[in-house]
């Protein structure tokens, strides 16, 4: 049996009404005239395989070349459901032989009538077009003019035909005819089924669709459903399922697909201008995707709801679809930190945004779409969007430095801003963090907490390098080490303050600068009063006022601390008081010369007379180191003292008061009034039995962890000394 590829095509579906002459050719010439026949077929008025293909490319090529690219698949789908069933038609009828033996003249021409019946019209159809405008017209032109419920009519009634005449075993002797006439049939539902794609993708274009056709296209999809509910029992391609409603799906999604790839298709991430390329980019596929949509919303959607034919959601299902892909596609070229952040702020911020279409009363999809980006990519991402940052910050604190630097080599003076000086770089830290852990919030709370974390990092391995380059500058005043003392404890409030259980591995390194910072200021004040030191405890000090100059020192200095934020100025000026007292009674404990008689007893006086001076001098500039004014009386009533027994109470004083005094100390302090070998000896013993009792009772940290003599250092030989008096 010839394929039907090969065989002459039927003929031209139109209206029964039309007079056909039929030509039965004798049955004793049938086979000698066959090429003759079969070329009268293709001469005749009807056309074949190849017009009809022709036909059917041509009305669905008009809005779009995509939809001939579908054809051969629906083809090859027809033809090879059309193939099973006319070999299972073969093994269930008789033989060729016995056919050709037992057919007349009235069974062909039976046959013939048949196949021009194929060619009649359907009733009156929903178009509102009768009869009389449809009966000059075959499948391919109602095709062609889309109305195509009233060609989805005719198909329907021309394939309920042919399924009779098939049961009817008709082409017992002729399955060339069968085949014929289904393959035409196959190939009109094949054309109509074209035109929907054609339909769906010239909806969205500039010129669009008119609202009557989608409202009809809906029609004739749910009439195909009606009609073709489930495939026969018996298998036959003939009535079987067309499935345009996923046909109609499928091109939706390739409307949608091609709209938004039409976005600077020639233009990749790399190609444009770095970041601001990419956001052109997506800012104008943002604006397509939402006037698509709307046009969807207020034009698309309700003609097919005229029909009955939910349209919206399948259209936000494809566009989301296609968005998707488009990003994938732009975050597998995106390169650097500022194009992966772009992609995630669109995808987070921008694209899921609730206003993105403009509407609040649009219908929500019955199941919730699937992430815009896969899983993985969205975390490979952020992943490539850290490492890419962890380079840019540290970079940019690189930047800070120079910028610190460069003011350095301008002896630029700090500002002062609400009374406290001030330095560019807690604002320029400050901008620098918040900056990126904000932006990286608005994506995500993950995010966010690893750019916390990388900011944490950077700005704990900045602040020692800042630390020794500053240290090692010709820039050290007092003016910009308290700037800098003011931007390590502005680090530790509002950062800390800010993003609370974030930053504790920040203390360590703010602490450790901040103490660096005090020490250097320290270091300063240090080297201007050391000299002055010197003249205390000496005959001329008992007559001159010799402290005033040292304490206007330090008044001076107090000045710049009333510009450093308030923890960290009473930290120095309580530092400053201890500074003092100390090295005022290391001056007293090794004196260059010793007093005795009136002059001992006036050089007690006097160092409590400067008792006095110290202690209202730093109570004055605000110190609370009062556990510090008791160290210089006691020295003094020790030296002074006429009676000899209360030496004893004297004693008991300081040491309580001051657990870190050794007995380097007290030898010193015994040394002063010369009061014989016994007598020191029973001090030495009980200011011992002394210490020993208070180490015992208070442990590690004494005295609230006050530390005076420790850090004074007395002459070793002392002991020896008193020992030998």
């Amino acid at each position: 049996m010839p394929s039907p590829q090969s065989v002459a095509s039927g003929p031209e579906l139109h209206s029964p009404r039309e007079p056909v002459v039929p030509q039965i050719p004798a049955q004793g010439t049938r086979k000698a005239n066959s090429e003759d026949a079969s070329s009268a077929h293709r001469e005749g008025l009807r056309p074949g395989l190849g017009t009809l293909l022709r036909a059917f490319s041509k009305a669905s090529q008009r809005a779009s070349g995509c939809a001939p690219q579908e054809d051969p698949g629906l083809l090859r789908r027809s033809s090879r459901l059309l193939f099973r069933s006319l070999r299972r038609a073969r093994d269930e009828g008789p033989a060729a032989d016995q056919t050709q033996a037992t057919t007349g003249p009235g069974v062909a021409h039976g046959r013939e009538a048949s196949s021009r019946a194929m060619d009649g019209v359907s009733p009156q159809s929903s178009t509102g077009a009768g009869p009389a405008e449809l009966e000059d017209k075959s499948v391919a032109d109602l095709i062609t003019e889309r109305k195509l419920l009233a060609a989805f009519e005719q198909l329907r009634h021309l394939e309920t035909r042919l399924v009779a005449e098939k049961a009817s075993r008709t082409f017992e002797q002729d399955p060339t005819g069968f085949a014929r006439r289904a393959m035409d049939l196959c190939l009109h539902y094949d054309g109509l089924a074209a035109e929907i794609g054609a339909i769906v993708l010239e909806t969205l274009g500039p010129d669009g669709v008119d609202a009557a056709v989608l409202a009809e296209l809906a029609r004739v999809v749910r009439a195909e459903e009606e009609a073709h509910p489930e495939p026969p029992a018996d298998g036959d391609f003939l009535c079987t399922p067309r499935h345009w409603r996923q046909h109609w799906e499928d091109a939706v999604r390739r409307s949608a697909r091609e709209r938004v790839q039409q976005v600077s298709t020639g233009e990749a991430p790399g190609a444009a201008e770095g970041a601001s390329g990419l956001a052109q980019l997506l800012a104008e596929l943002g604006r397509l995707v939402r006037h698509d949509l709307q046009k969807v919303q207020l034009e698309v959607h309700p003609a097919y709801a005229a029909a009955g034919y939910p349209a919206w959601e399948a259209y936000l299902r494809a566009f989301h679809g296609a968005v998707a892909q488009r990003l994938q596609e732009l975050a597998h070229d995106a390169h650097g930190c500022e194009q992966l952040y772009v992609l995630l702020d669109w995808a987070s911020n921008v694209y899921s945004s609730p206003d993105f279409l403009g509407s609040q009363d649009l219908a929500l999809p019955s199941e919730p779409l699937p992430p815009l980006l896969a899983p993985d990519v969205w975390a490979r991402l952020e992943s490539d969007y850290t490492s890419f940052l962890e380079t840019k910050i540290a970079s940019c604190f690189d930047g800070i430095l120079q910028v610190e630097q460069s003011r350095w080599v301008a002896a630029e003076a700090p500002d002062v801003l609400q009374g406290h000086y001030h330095t560019p770089l807690s604002i320029d830290v400050h901008m620098l963090v918040a900056e990126h852990v904000k932006a990286a919030g608005a994506i995500s709370a993950e995010l966010e907490a690893t750019t916390l974390q990388i900011c944490t990092r950077a700005l704990g391995l900045f602040l020692p390098r800042f630390e020794k380059a500053f240290l090692e500058s010709g820039a050290v005043s007092e003016p910009n080490l308290c700037a800098n003392i003011n931007a390590c404890e502005e680090f530790r409030t509002h950062l800390l303050a800010r993003f609370p259980g974030s930053l504790e591995e920040l203390e360590k390194p703010l602490v450790a600068a901040t103490c660096a910072f005090q020490k250097r200021l320290l270091q300063g004040l240090q080297g201007d009063v050391q000299p002055l030191f010197k003249v205390l405890c000496t005959k001329a000090w008992l007559t001159q006022d010799v402290l005033q100059p040292l304490l206007d020192k330090v008044v001076a200095f107090a000045g710049h601390l009333e510009r450093v934020v308030p923890p960290r100025a009473q930290e120095t000026l309580q530092e400053v008081h201890r500074y003092v007292v100390r090295e005022y009674l290391a001056q007293a404990l090794r004196p260059h010369e010793r007093f005795r008689g009136v002059e001992r007893v006036s050089g007690s006086q006097k160092m409590g007379l400067d008792a006095q001076a110290i202690g209202s001098t730093f109570q004055g500039l605000g110190s609370e180191a009062t556990w510090l004014g008791r160290a210089i009386p006691c020295v003094a009533d020790i030296l002074g003292e006429t009676y000899k027994d209360d030496i004893r109470r004297h004693l008991e004083t300081l040491i309580r008061s001051y657990p870190d005094i050794r007995r380097d100390h007290v030898l010193a302090i015994l040394a002063l009034r010369r009061l014989g070998h016994r007598r020191n000896q029973h001090l030495l013993t009980h200011a011992q039995d002394l210490l020993r009792a208070a180490a015992k009772a208070e442990g590690p940290g004494a005295a609230g962890g006050h530390v005076l003599f420790e850090e004074i250092e007395v002459p070793t030989s002392m002991d020896v000394l008193i020992t030998c008096i």
